[in-house]
């Protein structure tokens, strides 16, 4: 999800540059949602809508369940056939933005010529599958590909803000929920991670909720698939003030874009939430923020220097994390109302000074 979600600044800024270009992605269907509302078998010539707004065709690739199956007639016509698919889309070039062995796999798999990845891309071997390795300088993961569509581009890129898919189910189920309709601020919370190392401890986010709510705002606890022990947790330790709300993707979506402010870990419901502009407080411990970290709008990033860079996935909390107190994320939720409090101070003193 966060490779996705860290992407499509780069694609995004990529169709805006090219907007005549024919742009296809590569996915696993856990994360479709993120390009497209619509089904897999669009018409590939259909005009661009708010339910796929940066996409021409989707390839779903299902790693996942093919991982499970390697050998099984099931996984062998599967990747058959998606090279068939891919093979017919006569690309020009095929970018890699993930830079792991599998996706390079793939972007073998559609025969094309001329293969981009980076120079040092995350799994070393995956270099040795393009035809093309470009040497990137930005710090975060956003401006390395950024960079890596910029070699595609014709012209250097610039970060834009990413579009994602309008579902109108999920718009209208969002609506609908009690939490959303107030005036009140509402507070999400992702107490989830990849995992245990990055995971704060459910009570200390419970500890927080607790306080936001104190102070007149409504907290929801997103329970992602296998989390709902660890959301119920987070509800017990705010003393009940406090709401789990288990959805799809399609529904986050939708819930990120009505929220106030969004807490959580290194984890996807995060960069979706940076994604889509809220303001967000980041819970580091063993990865870096510096390079996975929220980008771009309002945000802070909380993290003991102390703290080793460690993707080991072990799982009790890493030490430099357990120094992170309940207090310290609640001053960096309040400086971040507050900012946005003043921001929508001033803007409205200009439309007054300067009416349209």
């Amino acid at each position: 999800m966060g490779d996705v979600l860290h992407a499509l600044p780069a694609i995004t800024a990529l169709r805006r540059a090219q907007p005549s270009w024919k742009i296809d992605w590569a996915i696993d269907p856990r994360w479709l949602p993120l390009l497209s509302a619509e089904p897999t078998n669009a018409p590939e010539d259909a005009d661009r809508t708010e339910a796929r707004p940066v996409v021409d065709q989707v390839h779903v690739v299902p790693t996942r369940a093919w991982k499970r199956k390697p050998f099984s007639s099931e996984t062998v016509d599967g990747i058959r056939d998606l090279k068939t698919d891919l093979r017919a889309g006569e690309y020009d070039a095929v970018l890699d933005l993930q830079g792991a062995i599998r996706s390079a796999v793939v972007a073998r798999l559609s025969g094309c010529p001329r293969i981009i990845g980076e120079a040092q891309p995350r799994e070393t071997i995956a270099r040795w599958l393009f035809t093309e390795r470009v040497k990137t300088h930005g710090q975060h993961v956003i401006e390395q590909d950024v960079e890596l569509a910029s070699a595609i581009a014709g012209d250097v890129l610039t970060h834009v803000t990413p579009q994602l898919p309008i579902d109108c189910e999920a718009e209208q189920w969002c609506d609908e929920l009690p939490e959303i309709q107030t005036w009140k601020p509402v507070l999400l919370i992702h107490p989830g991670a990849g995992w245990g190392a990055k995971r704060w401890p459910a009570e200390r986010y419970g500890a927080v909720a607790e306080e936001f709510a104190a102070r007149g705002g409504v907290v929801l606890v997103n329970a992602g698939p296998g989390e709902e022990a660890l959301a119920a947790q987070v509800v017990e330790g705010a003393a009940g003030h406090a709401a789990v709300v288990a959805c799809s993707l399609e529904q986050l979506i939708a819930l990120t874009r009505r929220v106030s402010l969004v807490i959580g870990g290194d984890t996807g419901p995060l960069h979706l939430a940076s994604a889509l502009g809220k303001p967000v407080v980041g819970i580091y411990g063993p990865t870096d923020p510096k390079r996975n970290g929220p980008y771009g709008g309002r945000f802070r990033v909380l993290r003991n220097p102390e703290s080793r860079q460690d993707h080991t996935r072990r799982q009790e909390p890493e030490a430099g994390l357990l120094t992170i107190l309940p207090k310290t994320v609640v001053a960096a939720v309040v400086s971040l109302m507050l900012e946005g409090r003043e921001t929508k101070q001033a803007q409205t003193a200009e439309q007054e000074a300067w009416p349209s």
